[in-house]
């Protein structure tokens, strides 16, 4: 024999059942997403200044200083084009010998309803140079 008072109770914990692991999936896979858009953002800011650091000023180097330096306005554009390429946006800034590069990737969530972010990921480079023997 049922006791009236029991009915639903079934229902209920499969509806709170049902919702937590409706979260936790949303979690997994926006937060997956999420962390894959990081990285990505980080490997393209990384290529994009070493991109930037291989653009050396032949010109000075020639005239017969010792000191390999970058040619700044090529060394931007060199990351500047890479990023374009690569269908990122991000700023690219050359200091010295040095190239630094904000790359930013948007991201949608699927199953959260949070609409969308932006990932930035800063990387800088400098060219790489071998001691004279």
């Amino acid at each position: 024999m049922r006791r009236a008072d029991d009915r639903g109770q079934t229902t209920a914990f499969v509806a709170v059942m049902v919702s937590a692991f409706l979260l936790c999936l949303g979690l997994v896979t926006d937060g997956g997403g999420l962390l894959r858009a990081r990285d990505e953002a980080a490997v393209l800011a990384q290529e994009a200044a070493r991109a930037g650091a291989q653009q050396l000023d032949w010109a000075a180097y020639r005239e017969g200083t010792d000191e390999v330096a970058l040619d700044p306005s090529a060394a931007s554009a060199a990351a500047r084009s890479f990023l374009s390429a690569a269908g990122a946006d991000g700023t690219v800034a050359v200091s010295g010998d040095t190239v630094t590069v904000t790359c930013s990737v948007a991201y949608s969530f699927t199953l959260m309803p949070l609409g969308a972010t932006t990932v930035d990921a800063t990387a800088t480079a400098r060219p790489h140079t071998q001691p004279t023997p």
